[in-house]
């Protein structure tokens, strides 16, 4: 006989554990399923800690999200007694006319958000571990800053079972079916579970859970680095503002000294390197390094120091790089939250929320008219 629960997460990260915690909440009897450990250092919400802005260069649509979320990080470090978004403001910066700087300003002219534009010059003399070229423009966003991704996820999980959810971490799922009962049974390494909901959350695995996700939401190969700063002061997080910019060299992001005694830094689609869930290569090579560090000795040059620590991880890209959410057809019993193409973890709080929804009312309050599936 197959264990019996209300709902079956498979996939427990970031947006899987949030969306257990929130099933949880409401008086589900949840079942949360983890390929790897909780937290895990496979996917793509480990390193320490992920960039959370309000200025939304992407979409402005994404702003009424991302002010629900804030709200729900709060909600959850409440409950948790921990600390887990760090306010150091946020920069998002490039030429006058390009796409960062040009989208993040409209958003926050949309959306009313508190903003405040800087030359290159301005933003060098004001943050010192800058060094932004001639002809860029920064948008200054106070709210900005970093969640710690890790400890998100626990507390997520931790809270979620303190309610009553059950979390299963090193058992892989093989593969799911409806039942002729209208259920869905899941079927593991270690057993057979029957849910009436599920919810698949897999992230650079979500194509070999879904079929019809194949080619939608394609992983891909990142490396970060964490490099020693000359003047480690100019990088506490009191000083220096995460960014996100747009260089010759590529779009790059970054934090302040925190966690790890180093300044890191990523660019996004780093090599364009599309890969396999289960063979993607996990090692750093001198040229991940020499990658980054083009970025760091030109904008960021007292941060050009030793490296403290190098990671690889994965995005899961859709073709517009915008999320994906919603139903296979014909399964409204089944939902799914996929391609979050590298931005996606400061939403993991919000994104629960909606999964909750869309497994006990089949639709939700929120407006996922952007992320909807028929797109493609």
């Amino acid at each position: 006989m197959s264990a019996q629960y209300d709902a079956i997460v498979i996939g427990v990260g970031a947006m899987g554990s949030a969306t257990v915690y929130e099933l949880a909440k409401r008086g589900l009897r949840v079942l949360g399923l983890e390929k790897f450990d909780i937290p895990g250092d496979q996917g793509s919400s480990h390193g320490i800690n992920r960039i959370i802005r309000l200025a939304y260069y992407e979409d402005p649509s994404y702003v009424p999200l991302m002010r629900r979320a804030y709200e729900l990080w709060h909600e959850i470090e409440s409950r948790a007694g921990e600390n887990l978004l760090y306010t150091t403001g946020s920069i998002d910066t490039d030429t006058e006319d390009g796409e960062v700087f040009t989208g993040s300003l409209k958003s926050c002219q949309i959306h009313d958000i508190p903003h405040e534009v800087l030359t290159a010059a301005e933003t060098n003399e004001r943050f010192p571990g800058y060094r932004l070229p001639e002809g860029h423009l920064s948008l200054l966003q106070p709210d900005g800053g970093f969640l710690l991704a890790e400890r998100s996820i626990v507390s997520y999980a931790n809270i979620a079972s303190e309610l009553g959810a059950e979390i299963h971490a090193r058992e892989s799922v093989e593969g799911w079916e409806e039942t002729g009962s209208g259920s869905v049974r899941v079927t593991t390494d270690r057993g057979e579970y029957e849910a009436g909901s599920l919810v698949v959350t897999a992230g650079a695995w979500s194509e070999k859970l879904l079929p019809g996700l194949s080619g939608l939401a394609v992983p891909e190969r990142q490396a970060l680095a964490w490099l020693q700063p000359e003047t480690p002061a100019d990088f506490a997080p009191e000083r220096f503002p995460v960014f996100n910019a747009l260089f010759e060299e590529g779009r790059y992001y970054g934090f302040p000294v925190f966690g790890i005694p180093g300044f890191k830094i990523g660019r996004y689609h780093h090599l364009d390197e599309q890969t396999d869930a289960d063979e993607v290569d996990r090692s750093v090579h001198a040229e991940d390094e020499a990658i980054l560090r083009a970025a760091v000795k030109r904008y960021f040059p007292l941060a050009n120091g030793p490296v403290m620590s190098m990671k690889t991880c994965m995005f899961t890209n859709s073709p517009d790089e915008h999320f994906i959410i919603g139903s296979p057809p014909g399964l409204p019993q089944v939902s799914f939250a996929a391609g979050f193409s590298g931005h996606g973890f400061k939403f993991a709080s919000v994104i629960g929320e909606i999964m909750a929804d869309l497994t006990v009312d089949r639709k939700t309050q929120h407006d996922i008219s952007l992320f909807s599936p028929d797109r493609f």
